[in-house]
């Protein structure tokens, strides 16, 4: 047999396998989503939750035997906050693992390059000294215009400096990172104290704002750029073998680098904009799934997203029951997760040798 049948072969075993483990994972994901809009500080049946759902997507589908009240809370608080769970976790989970592709670090993650920062920075701006002037989506807006000027500021930086390749481009985007964290302290500083909690709150992340009107702008987000990183799997592969190794195997490293960057970039700028910054989901999903399945990343990317939509949604589940009524910022939980699951792999490496 030669040598193009076998790599045919082994393609098609792959996408086979994968197949069978994402149809999994896409009926976990929606178990556990009609799950978190069942449980909170009202419990609703399951078979509520299904009847509002069919009933708002097919008008009189099925005989209504439940309250107003319940209906709203299914349908315009529980549902949108819980999609837009699994929008934020995807979309966070794919830039963590395309970055420690292009980067070649293990523990690079949207914080990495300064990106949530700046997505920081925007919200404090617009909650803390502008105003609303926009409207609702003054906040969301201003965010997602500091992510995308800091990764310019980060490229532009790097290519003034010629720090192109990839340790070089991570202290840049560290060193901005510092920068642009010490601008929106100062904000937070000089702002109204009577607000600052609103501004702590927004930095620890939540969904808790989430509605329909938004959902749209993350969604698209996930789906223009998530696509697109999902195409170009066979060059992750060829970036983590190396700069020289990449180039060898016809991907421009530092051009592809900096597109990565700037798609990257677009997902958590809409991400923070809708959720504020939520820590920790980009850096310790990726290992999760490569602990599993190995490193190739056509594997590794559509399982991330998959993992990545699961684990925010039940991380905000856990946020909404440890105080009821009250919502812990999401932040909190995904950083105590983090910080654990960092822990344990340190223990299990030292016990391996």
């Amino acid at each position: 047999m030669s040598h193009k049948h076998l790599v045919h072969g082994s393609r098609h075993a792959i996408l086979h396998h994968l197949g069978w483990v994402v149809a999994a994972l896409c009926l976990l994901l929606l178990c556990v989503m009609a799950l978190a809009v069942s449980i909170g500080a009202v419990s609703i049946p399951l078979d509520v939750v299904s009847g509002v759902v069919a009933n708002r997507l097919v008008p009189d589908l099925v005989p209504v035997t439940w309250s107003a009240g319940r209906e709203n809370i299914v349908w315009e608080v529980r549902l949108p906050r819980v999609i837009l769970g699994a929008i934020i976790g995807a979309s966070l989970a794919l830039v963590g693992a395309a970055l420690q592709s292009v980067t070649r670090n293990p523990l690079a993650d949207p914080h990495l390059l300064g990106i949530s920062s700046g997505a920081a920075l925007g919200a404090i701006i617009v909650l803390l000294h502008t105003g609303l002037f926009l409207g609702p989506v003054t906040v969301p807006l201003f965010a997602f215009a500091g992510a995308l000027a800091t990764t310019a500021l980060v490229v532009v930086i790097a290519n003034t400096v010629q720090a192109t390749n990839a340790s070089r481009l991570v202290l840049t985007g560290v060193a901005v990172s510092f920068i642009i964290t010490s601008a929106g302290s100062l904000g937070i500083f000089l702002g109204d104290p009577r607000a600052a909690h609103t501004v702590i709150f927004w930095m620890l992340g939540g969904l808790g704002l989430a509605q329909w009107s938004q959902l749209p702008y993350p969604l698209a987000a996930l789906f223009l750029c998530g696509a697109w990183l999902l195409l170009q799997a066979s060059q992750f592969n060829a970036m983590t073998l190396g700069d020289e190794s990449a180039t060898t195997l016809g991907v421009p490293a530092s051009r592809f680098r900096m597109v990565v960057f700037v798609v990257c970039a677009i997902l958590t700028g809409t991400a923070v904009a809708f959720s504020g910054v939520i820590s920790f989901v980009g850096l310790m999903i990726p290992h999760v799934v490569r602990m599993i399945v190995g490193g190739d990343y056509r594997r590794v990317l559509p399982l991330t997203a998959l993992v990545g939509a699961i684990f925010l949604i039940l991380a905000d589940l856990v946020a909404r029951l440890v105080i009821p009524p009250q919502d812990v910022p999401i932040g909190i939980i995904t950083g105590l997760a983090g910080g654990i699951f960092f822990i344990a792999l340190m223990w299990r490496n030292a016990r391996m040798g």
